[in-house]
């Protein structure tokens, strides 16, 4: 799917432009300190503007990481082109029509990505995993990602019901973290949803409470999501965990990461 445009630059290409320009916003609103310096004159205007670009970027890059390499388009509109050059015929996946002359568009898609597995390197595997879990990332996502990328720890807190036997009940609130503070994302909110996306997409693993973060578990514990969670339940107590960066998560930003480009 990655055709040729007429100044020979193809939607790969493109793809990585993207993202290099869209890492290099990001890069430079971390270095010139956006977070700290919000109570400057100007700076929140220029912030706005900062971030406005970047969310430009960061839709285009989602709009054509869409349209390389994705099965289901792929299988709505041509064979992929890599597929009819690298695949034998004899090995590839076919599809009896079924419809109007046309296959399903799901039975069409397994097909592609059957076919892709056949033509795949080990390499092109990779770039193709990375892409896919990239797609998924909002851009607050991709900050908490580069916060965590060197490896440091942050804390975490479930806000469970205590019962009256003393052990855990309903949990109202999971993955609060003090790390999207430290990442300036936009919706400070949601970061327990980002977390949870995060470890669920195996880029971020959650470890036992670490004590020498105690003053950080104190700072969240005043947060007012947390607050707002113990305000639902009778008896709130507080399960204190961790966050890194997982395996996954360190290969795949080392991979993405726009400082190395």
């Amino acid at each position: 799917m990655n055709a040729e445009r007429p100044n020979g630059r193809g939607a790969a290409d493109d793809v990585a432009e993207l993202a290099r320009r869209a890492g290099q916003l990001a890069g430079w609103a971390t270095r010139t300190g956006f977070a700290i310096g919000r109570k400057l004159p100007g700076v929140e205007t220029a912030e706005r503007g900062v971030r406005q670009v970047e969310r430009q970027l960061l839709t285009e890059l989602r709009r054509r990481l869409d349209e390389v390499d994705d099965p289901y388009h792929a299988a709505l509109t041509a064979a992929s082109a890599m597929n009819r050059a690298t695949v034998p015929r004899e090995a590839t996946v076919t599809l009896v029509p079924v419809r109007d002359n046309h296959a399903e568009p799901l039975r069409a898609a397994m097909a592609e990505l059957l076919n892709h597995s056949i033509g795949f390197g080990r390499e092109r595997a990779r770039e193709y995993f990375y892409a896919i879990i990239l797609r998924q990332l909002t851009p607050d996502e991709a900050r908490i990602l580069s916060a965590l990328s060197d490896g440091s720890p942050y804390p975490a807190i479930d806000v469970v019901e205590r019962t009256g036997l003393g052990g855990n009940g309903r949990v109202v609130l999971r993955n609060a973290s003090t790390v999207g503070k430290a990442a300036g994302v936009s919706l400070p909110d949601q970061v327990p949803g980002y977390v949870t996306r995060l470890i669920g997409l195996g880029l971020i693993d959650l470890d036992e409470e670490v004590p020498s973060l105690e003053t950080q578990y104190e700072i969240l514990l005043t947060d007012e999501t947390v607050r707002e969670a113990e305000k639902h339940v009778r008896r709130a107590k507080f399960v204190r965990r961790t966050i890194h960066v997982s395996r996954l998560g360190a290969q795949f930003w080392q991979a993405c990461d726009p400082s190395l480009g």
